[in-house]
């Protein structure tokens, strides 16, 4: 008895080239479902196969091309639409992404200083902006009571 508990609490390893559920890509890329199948809407090279009922599964050339989306929008903070450009430039191909983030880098990629540009539009705002924005709020408000 005590050998079928021991084999039951092993996990099964899946073979290297197997095809992965979405689940199981989800927990391997500490990526929720949800933004999988989003990125699957942004990233046209991102296809897994679908069957019936639409349950997908990944081949490793997926989850190797998604890890690599992860790590432009995570790691490097890349914006989507700079991911998609770095993508499309590239060829749709990730092979390494920190290698390829800094020869784009180094070639003063118009899509890296776009995702700089969106990275410092992020930064935290003045005192003079934060002022501008309590001011737009006030009139916005006063509007709003205006039309009540």
């Amino acid at each position: 008895m005590a050998l079928k508990v021991a084999r039951g609490a092993q996990k099964l390893q899946k073979s290297p080239d197997a095809f992965r559920t979405i689940s199981e890509v989800s927990e391997e890329l500490d990526v929720p479902q949800h933004v999988l199948r989003f990125w699957e809407t942004k990233f046209r090279i991102v296809k897994p196969l679908k069957r019936g009922g639409g349950r997908r599964y990944y081949r490793p050339s997926d989850i190797e091309l998604i890890r690599g989306i992860r790590d432009l929008l995570y790691k490097h903070g890349f914006t989507i639409r700079g991911a998609q450009k770095l993508l499309k430039e590239q060829g749709g191909r990730i092979d390494n992404v920190d290698a390829m983030v800094s020869a784009a880098r180094a070639d003063g990629n118009p899509a890296l200083k776009q995702a700089a540009a969106d990275n410092d539009a992020a930064a935290p705002l003045s005192s003079e902006a934060k002022a501008q924005i309590r001011a737009v709020l006030q009139e916005l408000q006063e509007l709003k009571n205006l039309l009540a």
